[in-house]
């Protein structure tokens, strides 16, 4: 076993299983804490990483914003669980296409892995580091970016039993771990999402802003058992070498929004990623950076774009969804 399945394996033993949500919260914990998993050498690609196309489209998108909201002369723009900071550095590089919003922002990274703020730190060297949302200085109007954050937050599973409704716990079973109780129909909620969306909204209601999700998951909940693990670019079994594989699942982007609203921000329509970035140009994007490559630059920058908007590939199963404070602009891409 690992550290932590060793460590969970004899709390399990003291105490009983332990729930999906706690057992899918410590792993992410471990798994994030020493490690740079992104990129081909780690175990999954992220959309930042995959063009830099994709962070400058969400800083364009936020300086239109600002720019309709009145330019506020100050603004702390946020990443939550911001990974190498690659989205962020070229958000940033973007967002000198306007000057003036270059300078009134002060970029916020909410990260607890050492691992990753050290690699944050070598591309935005200037950012302000915190380990939770409620650290980021209140004060000002909040411009949020979280992709792919959503999905690592801990969910709870209940399994029904003879017609009965159990939560679904994890135990040990000859030195491996294994859910109990098993039945024939699985059901998921998310109170930890709910949660961070709700005091995500909060703040953006206090302050003014506006915060823009990025993930895969479902207008509602998922049907069934979505709890998922990879390795090396490949599934893997959610209970195997606890701490060592990546745990997501999908998220229940109704539940976000339902959330947000309760919180006094407003919610904009769900979109489909690939609608969403053609919607804000990034087809023209494509244009003026294949100017004056060679064929296989060209080829490459085709195949990102292929890859982020494309239905079979990214661009329908990541959606994206803003919330804004009701005094701010319709955010861009959300029309018809």
């Amino acid at each position: 076993m690992t550290p932590l399945g060793r460590r969970l394996a004899a709390e399990i033993a003291e105490r009983g299983p332990i729930g999906v949500d706690r057992y899918m919260a410590e792993c992410v914990a471990a798994y994030y804490a020493g490690r740079d998993p992104f990129g081909r050498g780690g175990d999954f690609t992220t959309a930042p990483e995959i063009s830099q196309m994709f962070g400058e489209i969400i800083g364009l998108w936020m300086a239109d914003l600002w720019d309709r909201a009145g330019r506020p002369a100050r603004v702390n723009l946020v990443e939550l669980g911001p990974g190498r900071g690659t989205l962020m550095a070229d958000l940033l590089r973007a967002a000198r296409a306007l000057p003036a919003f270059a300078e009134a922002i002060r970029v916020h990274f909410v990260e607890t892995s050492p691992a990753l703020r050290a690699a944050q730190a070598e591309r935005v060297p200037a950012a302000a580091w915190h380990d939770d949302l409620a650290e980021v200085p209140q004060g000002a109007p909040l411009l949020v970016v979280a992709n792919e954050f959503f999905d690592a937050l801990p969910i709870r599973q209940e399994v029904r039993v003879d017609g009965v409704w159990q939560q679904r716990r994890i135990g040990v079973s000859t030195d491996a771990f294994v859910f109990t109780p098993e039945g024939d129909e699985i059901r998921e909620t998310a109170p930890a999402r709910t949660e961070y969306a709700g005091a995500l909204a909060f703040r953006i209601a206090a302050d003014g802003g506006a915060a823009l999700l990025i993930d895969y998951g479902y207008e509602g909940p998922a049907e069934g058992d979505s709890l998922q693990a990879l390795a090396a670019h490949a599934a893997a079994d959610p209970l195997a070498a606890p701490g060592e594989h990546d745990l997501t699942a999908h998220v229940d982007f109704a539940a976000l929004a339902e959330a947000a609203r309760a919180a006094g921000a407003q919610v904009s329509p769900l979109a489909l990623q690939g609608p969403f970035l053609l919607a804000l140009g990034i087809e023209a994007r494509v244009e003026r950076l294949s100017r004056g490559l060679d064929p296989e630059a060209r080829h490459a920058i085709a195949g990102a774009i292929r890859r982020l908007t494309l239905p079979q590939a990214m661009g329908s199963l990541f959606k994206v969804l803003a919330f804004t404070h009701t005094d701010w602009p319709e955010p861009a891409g959300f029309g018809a």
